[in-house]
């Protein structure tokens, strides 16, 4: 299994959706059988080691979940 972002493969955005849960996906998996899957952080660490056994690709946007968001402005003033 390759554990990177494909270059043909686009980014996820807040439309892709878990597979299990239906929560953001950070994680796209492209199967040996041709199709892909998609998880949220959750589920992609609950099934790693199924997934490491069929995937040939992997898109792992997870560094996502920890980013810091922009400090929201100060409006108390």
């Amino acid at each position: 299994m390759t554990t990177a972002v494909a270059p043909s493969a686009s980014a996820l955005t807040a439309a892709d959706r878990c597979d299990r849960c239906g929560a953001q996906a950070y994680l796209r998996v492209e199967l040996q059988s041709g199709g892909e899957l998609l998880f949220c952080a959750h589920h992609a660490r609950e099934h790693a080691d199924a997934l490491r056994e069929v995937a040939v690709t992997v898109v792992d946007e997870t560094h996502k979940l920890s980013s810091k968001p922009a400090a929201a402005p100060d409006t108390d003033r």
